[in-house]
């Protein structure tokens, strides 16, 4: 299991780029909310030490059944177990996480305890305000909420077209999205964790957007052109954010 999609494999480039320019391939490295463990694995390919942790045991055993890796191992734990072991890591992979979480500085507050000093910290979520979030996901979320005659025909449709309300990313049960970032906000995120942005991206535009995404899907260059379009457009328009972040040695996390 990899990555098919293009804005997903160009997310996971920046996360495995960044990680080569700035730590050893000996590094440790915590991916937390692995998932089924996709990056976790690209990146003990890149000879990488990667331990990936989530609370969702199903993915975990997807995580585990698909691993060749044997500088990658996978549990089903939370991270805070690993502050009471006195764990740190080089780096550490929060990716697509954020935006499932109630409570979001809760996790970064254990993050900037378990990381190095000197260890970075790559950040990816989809853009709260994107084409994707205002035209598809909260529509949908809205309408799982109301749980109406609407929302029945709407799972139909969606099964006919493979939707099984998993993803390639994670088989955890539940994958709906609680927050919505900005830039603006996802920095102040930061600041109050006790970290710093030192550098920030895009993946796409509207390739995974209904109805594009019935003909991009099958069309790589599409979305390998629709990726290359976010590039030269607002932040405000992407579908996703990727960013590294460095602690802030002078502030502690709120």
């Amino acid at each position: 299991m990899e990555y098919s999609r293009y804005a997903d494999i160009k997310r996971l480039n920046f996360i495995t780029a960044e990680l080569q320019k700035q730590l050893q391939n000996d590094a440790e490295i915590l991916d937390v909310g692995c998932g089924n463990g996709i990056i976790a694995r690209a990146l003990g390919k890149n000879g990488f030490n990667v331990y990936g942790i989530d609370v969702s045991e199903k993915a975990i055993e997807k995580a585990r059944e698909l691993n060749e890796c044997k500088n990658v191992h996978f549990d089903s734990i939370n991270a805070e177990e690993l502050v009471a072991e006195k764990k740190q890591y080089h780096a550490v992979i929060c990716s697509e996480v954020l935006e499932h979480l109630h409570e979001p500085s809760r996790l970064l507050g254990v993050i900037n305890e378990i990381l190095y000093d000197d260890g970075i910290l790559i950040v990816t979520v989809p853009n709260g305000k994107g084409p994707r979030e205002l035209f598809v996901t909260r529509p949908l979320i809205k309408m799982e909420k109301k749980n109406n005659w609407l929302w029945k025909s709407v799972k139909k449709v969606k099964g006919v077209f493979g939707y099984k309300g998993t993803t390639i990313q994670s088989d955890a049960d539940s994958l709906t999205h609680l927050q919505f970032f900005t830039k603006s906000s996802l920095g102040k995120l930061a600041e109050s964790s006790g970290f710093s942005i030192k550098k920030f991206g895009k993946t796409n535009f509207v390739e995974d957007v209904f109805p594009f995404s019935l003909l991009t899907k099958h069309f790589v260059g599409l979305q390998k052109l629709d990726c290359k379009i976010a590039e030269l457009l607002p932040y405000s328009l992407t579908g996703g954010f990727v960013s590294v972040w460095e602690k802030n040695s002078l502030r502690k996390p709120n």
